[in-house]
Order: structure tokens, then sequence, then C-alpha cells
């Protein structure tokens, strides 16, 4: 018997239907509950708000317009935080080795919530690097109708009456150490940088993956270059919770829409902004939820027939804000109309095509045309080889004409904090190929991003005459002859564990090759007497070590587990 005569069929009733769920409801009362709240749909309001950094400062205030929305829609809202670590605080010391890890226990925490307390629908709330690809990760696994709103990018800063990123301040170090630039200058610099809250102001990890959500649909039309103190922030995610119990409602999942068509569209927006090469990362994790397999091979064969159309930063001198007001995601989409999936649906019930119908490009300078690209191909180019038979990738949308063809002697480094130091002192000269392993997932262990060894790079003068290449990975704000992702790993007997001293590499872009020149007996001697390196490692990255899958498959841990399964 159910005293209350509790009707409704979600989830939700599995906690407080019947007379034997009088605990659970009394738990609920305390929590402001009356008799009549029961019967409603429970949305969870997942957000990653904290005060550590700027990216996360704001998204209290977004949920709290969620929550009206969902409230005044008829639901009942629950507020769930997790952990959000900011990328450019963990740049250039062993912190970094905790960022990429996180993205799963990120995940895992908000299907442990949700699934504990048998939530109905719900609304993710997000900025920054791992953070929004972690919550598309538990969206698409738990595969409840579900909106995203992701948090909107910082404001550009202005430094010498131009706008300046974190990507330039990074850079202007190295021109610092040259004395291009003052003390006061610096000083000047770094204050003007970072004027408010948001994701950093460039098409870093943070706003590509901003965009890949919208371009799948998972957002609203617009969400990913809203900016933060934009008051149209705050009118999506109110927005957002309403829409959310349309979706239950018609019990719209993920799964509903969602399809190999829609990843594939995200990849071909982020290969036409010049996005980030971590989304090589985070997509086929996505991706993998719905065991749906994207491999680094996708990504080169879209970007071969998406152009590049938007130089933004760091690769170009556009803006985030000159994006949005340029016509952002959609204005993208519609150029792109025929090289994507129009009629694929979205969370907000219309089809891509539907959404650019009415779409204005207003800055043809700022999102460019087919038939005037930046670049005839788009961000994304996978080389492999002998040093990479698995694959690498590099943002081929930042590298100077000059270095897409190279060839040069290797400086090795086993740390990417040994690779800086030794960049800024001069140790690394025109011409060489700067090479950072024992960097990857189970290397680092956690697979750092190399922004200080890239920024110092670009920084010191070389962006144009010498490479690195890494096992590890890079930050959207990377510009350069950059490769990473070598794989396999040097901790995983990849060749760039037995490179030394001296060695020639050659990097061919354009023909997607990465080659140690190097004999094949000489290597065999090496493989024979070299030992590897394992770095110590305890706690959460020694459980990583072990349980992480290769970089070419999105450095998912869950795949690692079916693998060692099926053995």
């Amino acid at each position: 018997m159910d005293y209350l005569n509790i009707k409704k069929g979600y989830r939700s009733s599995e906690i407080v239907k019947g007379a034997d769920k009088a605990g659970h409801r009394a738990h609920l009362r305390n929590l402001g509950f009356g008799n009549d709240d029961f019967d409603k749909p429970f949305i969870g309001i997942v957000n990653s708000w904290n005060r550590t950094h700027p990216g996360h400062m704001h998204l209290f205030e977004l949920g709290e317009y969620v929550k009206k929305g969902v409230e005044e829609a008829g639901g009942m809202a629950f507020d769930i935080n997790t952990i959000s670590i900011c990328d450019g605080l963990t740049q250039g010391h062993t912190g970094m080795n905790y960022v990429l890890p996180s993205r799963d226990c990120i995940a895992d925490s908000i299907e442990l919530m949700v699934e504990s307390h048998r939530l109905d629908g719900l609304v993710f709330i997000a900025s920054c690097d791992k953070i929004i690809p972690a919550m598309l990760m538990a969206l698409v696994r738990l595969d409840l109708p579900s909106v995203m709103v992701t948090g909107g990018p910082m404001m550009p800063g202005r430094f010498k009456e131009m706008d300046i990123t974190i990507s330039d301040l990074r850079e202007a170090v190295g021109k610092w150490e040259r004395d291009l630039y003052s003390d006061e200058e610096m000083i000047e610099f770094e204050c003007s940088v970072c004027p408010g809250p948001g994701s950093c102001a460039m098409m870093g990890t943070a706003n590509t993956m901003a965009c890949a959500a919208e371009a799948m649909g998972l957002t609203l039309p617009g969400c990913a270059t809203v900016h933060a103190v934009d008051p149209g922030k705050k009118q999506m995610a109110f927005d957002s919770g309403k829409i959310v119990l349309s979706l239950i409602e018609n019990n719209i999942k993920p799964s509903s829409f969602l399809t190999r068509k829609s990843f594939e569209n995200a990849i071909a927006v982020c290969s036409a902004i010049g996005g980030s090469t971590n989304a090589m990362i985070h997509i086929p994790a996505v991706a993998g939820e719905m065991e749906i397999c994207i491999t680094p091979d996708d990504f080169d064969r879209i970007s071969r027939i998406v152009p590049h159309l938007c130089a933004i930063k760091p690769s170009g001198k556009y803006t985030l804000l000159d994006f949005d007001r340029a016509g952002g995601i959609r204005g993208v989409m519609k150029r792109l109309e025929g090289l994507i999936y129009p009629d694929q649906a979205t969370v907000c019930g219309k089809t891509i095509r539907g959404i650019i119908s009415d779409t204005d490009i207003t800055d043809e300078n700022v999102i460019r045309s087919l038939e005037e690209p930046v670049h005839a191909q788009g961000s994304y180019a996978v080389l492999k080889g002998n040093l990479a038979p698995e694959g690498s990738c590099v943002k081929q949308s930042g590298v100077d004409p000059a270095m897409l063809v190279h060839t040069g002697p290797a400086r090795v480094y086993n740390s990417e904090e040994e690779a800086e130091k030794a960049i800024y002192k001069g140790d690394v000269k025109p011409g060489e190929v700067v090479v950072i392993r024992y960097e990857g997932p189970k290397g680092g262990p956690g697979m750092k991003e190399m922004l200080g060894a890239t920024a110092a790079l670009v920084g010191m003068g070389l962006g144009s005459s010498a490479a690195i290449i890494t096992d590890g990975r890079f930050s959207g704000a990377t510009r350069g002859p950059c490769i990473g992702h070598i794989s396999p790993e040097a901790a995983s007997s990849g060749l760039i564990a037995y490179i030394i001293e001296g060695d020639m590499i050659s990097i061919d872009i354009p023909k997607r090759r990465i080659e140690l020149l190097v004999d094949d007996e000489e290597i065999k001697k090496r493989q024979n007497s070299m030992k590897l390196i394992e770095k110590k490692a305890s706690g959460v990255l020694e459980r990583y070590r072990y349980l992480v899958s290769s970089v070419s498959q999105g450095a998912r841990l869950n795949n690692y587990i079916k693998e060692k399964e099926n053995v």
C-alpha cells in the first residue's frame, strides 16, 4: 500500500513509492519536499563549481538558473557536485600527471551518485579541459534524458592594445627571457590576461570540447561560444533546466539521437575551428561509452576533407569573442553543411539543418568560406611510421609552413621539466628535434601536457626551426611543430624509448610520416641493451598506470579491462 498514492513511473519511484519507502521520504522531507513533490521527476544538476580557478567560479550561479528552469517546468532539482582540476594551474609540475586520470574519476563519481539516487534526468554544467569530456562520458554512459551547459569562454585580456589570452602570456615568458619584455611589462601582461570567469579565452581543449558538445547536439544552439559573463548564458542555463523535463516526457535519451554521424560531425567542426589535439583523446572516449569505435584515422580522414576555416587563438589572431559574434558553431556548421550530416537530431528537438537554416555569418574573415579557407585541410594530421605505428598527432593548422617537412638530430629528455629547462638555457638549437618520452598514459603516469616545453620553444624563437615529439600530449594552447601521442609509448616499449642523442628524425606532415632514421639492426641492439624507465607512482597514478589503455584508444580504463578479460 502507498498511503500517498504516488503514481509516477519514473526511476525515482524506486526511492519514494510505497509505504516501505517512508524512511526515504523522510530524508527528502528534510530537504523541503511536500506530499505533492514525490510525484515529480527528480533532476540531477551535475555541477563542477568550485573556487580554485576561474573556469568554474561562476558555475554555482548557472546552477541556480538551471534549478529555476527545472522547478518552473515541474521537476525537483538535486545539486550534485564533482571535482574539477585546472590545467592552467598544473602545467609544468607533477600536478599535471593527475589531470587526465581525473576524467575517469569524474565520470565514475557522477555515475555513482546518479545511479544510487535513481534520478530521472540530468543537466550537466562544466567548463575546462577534462571536466567537459568527463561529463560527456557520464552523460552517454548513463543514457538518461540529459542536456549539457558549458560554462562559456573567458573574455580576452588587453595588453598594449592587443587582445591576449593565457597562451600569449606563456609564450611571452620566452620573450622576457630574451629581454624583449621588461619586468614591468611582464607584470602588466600577467595582471591583464585573465579579466574574469570562464574557460581560457582561446581554442584550447575546454572550448574545443564545448564546441564538440554543441556539434553533437548535446547543448542548446550557441551554448559553446556564449561567454561566461554574457547574460545569455544564464538564459541558456534556465532554458536547459526546462528542456530536460520535456526530454523526460518524450523519453528522449542520448541514445535516441546520438550516432556515429554525430561524432563525425563533432570531428569535422573541431577540424574546421583549429581545435585542440586533446579532442583525439576525448571524442573516442565519449564514443566508446556507446561502443562506437572512433580512431585517430577517423580524425585524419575527416581533416583531409574539411578545411580549416577559423584562425582563432592560439592558431590565429581572432578571439572566441570574435568567433561568437561572427556566428559561432552554427556558422561553422552552416559552412560545412555539405560536408557533415545535417539531418542529425539534437537535444533541442531540431536537426542540425533546422538550427543552421536561419544562422547568419556576420564576419567572413573570422568564419571563412570553403572557397577561401585558412588552410585547405583541417586541424588534425595523424602521422605514422616506425616511430609511431599506432599513430601520432599534430595540430597542423598551427604549424609554420617551413616546418611541415623537417629532418633533424634528436635531443632526448625523459620528462617535460628536463626539456623545458634545456630550452630556456639555450641548449636546444635550430634544426633539432626535442624528444620528450616517458610522459604517456602509463609512462607519466597520467600523460602530462607539454605546454611548458612548447611555450618555451615558441617563446625562445624556435617555433619555425625546431620540433618537439612526445608520447605525452599537448595543451590546446600549443602551436608549432609539436607532435604528440606517439604510440606505442616509451613505457610500452615503443621505439621512442630507444632514441639516443643525435639520431636523425624525419617528420613529413603532408605525407603523414614520422621516422627514426636508424637501421633495424641497430634498433634491435638497443632494444636488447637499453632498459625501460618506470617512474615512481603511488595511489591513483599507480592504479591508473595498470588500467589505462593506449592513447590511440582514447586512454580509457574500461577498454583496457575488456581487453584483459578477452585474453
